[in-house]
């Protein structure tokens, strides 16, 4: 074992977070956790984070080419589209102004008249499964590029091909754990970018990934730990 000293020297955090160097597929998580494993407070994972959780979260959108999130996290933390920010300033270059956001959703059960869909810089993409509702995917054609990927469930090796060919291929997954599980259970995640917060919630939310238990559970290498008011910064990176 050895100690992780803290240091009051501030890092660069567009460096630290860069994505490998190279042409191909990366797909990272951000989430964030309290002491006893719990990814959401009060059904919210905003409720546990801090000034410098948002700060890191807002960064890891622009290095992203886009940004993956289940329909059940965009209804419940009010996602609206992705906002150019100041503090990015030349991590996008050469790229959209903002990466887009790629929804998951098996029922397509979502409101194509919300900012989300109708004020979005880069149009929305909507992942869909072949057997979603008639009327609702011809809803999400006018509103969103829609990704076909899977028949009753989404088949996420699909949806990732899909979105590189599209160009998009640093990928950010912000959850939620139902999505995240999936992901990490069609051997995708590359990388996971870990908020631990301190607190101590007790009673019985989900965990980062809320699924069925993985029978070859993948194993991840330390890349960095970071902190600042108690709140640490993890990276991690699976090993090969």
């Amino acid at each position: 074992m050895r100690t992780l000293t803290p240091s009051s020297d501030p890092v660069d955090l567009a460096e630290r977070y860069a994505y490998p160097a190279g042409g191909g597929t990366w797909l990272r998580a951000n989430m964030v956790a309290s002491l006893d494993g719990a990814a959401q407070r009060d059904e919210r994972s905003g409720g546990l984070g801090n000034a410098a959780d948002q700060e890191l979260f807002l960064l890891l959108r622009g290095l992203a080419d886009v940004v993956i999130v289940g329909a059940q996290t965009v209804r419940a933390e009010g996602y609206g589209p992705v906002r150019p920010r100041e503090s990015w300033g030349a991590v996008r270059d050469g790229r959209p102004p903002v990466p887009p956001l790629a929804v998951v959703s098996r029922t397509l059960d979502l409101d194509f008249d919300a900012p989300l869909f109708t004020e979005a810089a880069v149009p929305t993409i909507v992942l869909a499964t072949a057997t979603a509702d008639p009327e609702r995917l011809r809803l999400a054609k006018e509103r969103a590029d829609v990704i076909v990927a899977g028949e009753d469930s989404l088949d996420f090796a699909v949806a990732v091909r899909e979105l590189a060919s599209r160009g998009f291929r640093r990928l950010l997954c912000e959850g939620g754990p139902g999505v995240l599980a999936q992901i990490t259970a069609a051997g995708l995640l590359d990388e996971l970018c870990l908020t631990l917060s301190p607190m101590l919630l007790a009673g019985h939310p989900a965990r980062i990934l809320n699924g069925p238990p993985l029978p070859a559970p993948p194993e991840f290498r330390l890349g960095h730990a970071l902190e600042e008011d108690g709140f640490l910064f993890l990276r991690y990176a699976r090993s090969r």
